[in-house]
């Protein structure tokens, strides 16, 4: 974790910590590292629908513009939209304004290289250098030519085309329900669904810069609700920047991002398509999905949890799909960033081809029970406890009696430090205890 970047970027209050000032500096450190040895830098700013983008957005396109670029707005687009956007138009790099998920107080700001994938950690840091400790270094100075603002009216309408050329695939005879989170799918979902022959019941579709996210994958309880009540194959749930998806059977089941990998991972193995026959997990993902790849003889590789971490891993692998539980998924192939309208019609695709119900496909794994705690602990005491012999040793006898049948994750989070205990086993009480005697150990041993 950066100073001011996390694993995806700077997300904070809106205005009052994501500040204006704080923009402004982003911009211009920025448009420094992203500038064209040929001149003419060009970065291009995306944002998804929450009240505060407009804000920000001016303040970026100041840095920008006083650094010498050339800022060109895309509008209210998916963050994927942006990150095929800047290889679509040569573009040196560009900025997704989000804060994904959260609720509309928040915003983010995420950065893209010029081939369309997260910035590097070491641009980040580079940025945080100028930013905190040489700002100066990114002060305006006269010049010969200052930026210029411009807007891209097709965005959306070329995005839309592009996930529309590289679905290839009939949706015909399915009714679905897509929940596009008062976000950005509002302005896409309806026409890539129905242009694939779908029948499609929008609901979450009427965005107002306040009600992002209070349905859709981060609320999925409303899509649920919906579903039990009425008669449709299968439910879809977008986050607020149309990153992430989940999906619900027609009995009003959650099906989550495990179901969705094995289910899409299966279809492309039997297609020919599952690159190296394997498939990218993070520590996040349920030990009922690397179950399913073994059986099916499908390889496995880890990747900590963000975009950046599992992308830079799939591309080393040469892996064609890879995520985690929340419907952060990743087909490097046909997009450089998450894509949760994709991630929908590959399960899509699937599910149609399978000829079964959503409930039946999401059989295609066996979840095991799993358990999660928080254990706060003292800054004092970061890195100490995986040096700790009794907690260490706790860790490895659980290991020992789960083995093949589970497993024990334990790794710290958080600025304000938060060791957090996830146990997975066949056996609920059983993880369950060692969970909370894991967690006692941990405070007695870090209070001494």
């Amino acid at each position: 974790m950066g100073r001011i970047f996390g694993k995806n970027g700077i997300r904070g209050l809106a205005v009052t910590e994501i500040t204006c000032e704080l923009a402004i500096q982003i911009g211009r450190a920025a448009a420094k590292l992203m500038a064209s040895p040929n001149g003419g830098t060009k970065i291009l700013i995306a944002r998804d629908i929450r009240h505060s983008a407009d804000t920000i957005e001016a303040a970026l396109c100041a840095g920008i513009c006083s650094a010498g670029a050339d800022a060109v707005l895309l509008g209210e687009i998916p963050t994927a939209g942006l990150a095929w956007q800047i290889k679509n138009q040569e573009a040196q790099g560009g900025i997704m304004i989000t804060a994904s998920y959260v609720g509309a107080e928040f915003n983010g700001i995420k950065l893209f290289s010029s081939y369309g994938y997260r910035l590097r950690d070491d641009r980040e840091e580079e940025m945080e250098r100028l930013i905190l400790d040489a700002p100066d270094e990114i002060e305006p100075v006269q010049l010969k030519r200052y930026g210029s603002i411009s807007r891209h009216e097709r965005a959306i309408d070329e995005y839309i085309e592009h996930i529309l050329e590289t679905a290839e695939t009939d949706l015909s005879g399915l009714k679905i329900a897509v929940d596009c989170a008062g976000g950005c799918a509002s302005h896409t979902a309806e026409q890539i669904f129905t242009k694939l022959g779908a029948e499609v019941e929008l609901l979450g579709n009427t965005p107002d810069g306040t009600n992002i996210n209070t349905s859709g994958s981060a609320r999925i309880d409303s899509l649920m609700e919906f579903m039990a009540a009425n008669e449709f194959d299968c439910g879809i749930a977008f986050d607020g920047a149309g990153e992430r998806c989940l999906a619900v059977d027609e009995n009003g089941g959650h099906v989550d991002g495990d179901v969705i990998i094995a289910a899409c991972a299966s279809y492309m193995l039997e297609q020919g398509k599952l690159h190296n026959n394997s498939i990218l997990v993070t520590h996040a993902n349920n030990i009922g999905l690397i179950r399913f790849a073994r059986e099916k003889g499908i390889g496995t590789a880890a990747a900590p949890t963000g975009e950046r971490a599992m992308m830079r891993r799939m591309l080393e692998c040469d892996f064609s799909i890879g995520g985690d539980p929340s419907g952060h998924i990743l087909f490097p192939y046909d997009m450089p960033s998450a894509d949760g309208q994709l991630t929908a019609i590959k399960l899509l695709e699937a599910l149609k081809s399978s000829g079964k119900k959503m409930s039946e496909l999401a059989e295609i794994i066996e979840k095991c029970p799993q358990v999660m705690l928080n254990v706060p602990i003292d800054k004092k005491c970061r890195e100490v406890w995986k040096n700790n012999r009794t907690i260490t040793g706790m860790i490895d006898e659980f290991e020992s009696l789960l083995g093949d049948e589970g497993r024990v994750i334990v790794r710290e989070i958080g600025a304000e430090p938060v060791i957090r205990i996830r146990i997975e086993g066949r056996d609920f009480t059983a993880i369950n205890n060692m969970a909370l005697q894991l967690a006692d150990t941990i405070r007695e041993q870090l209070s001494e």
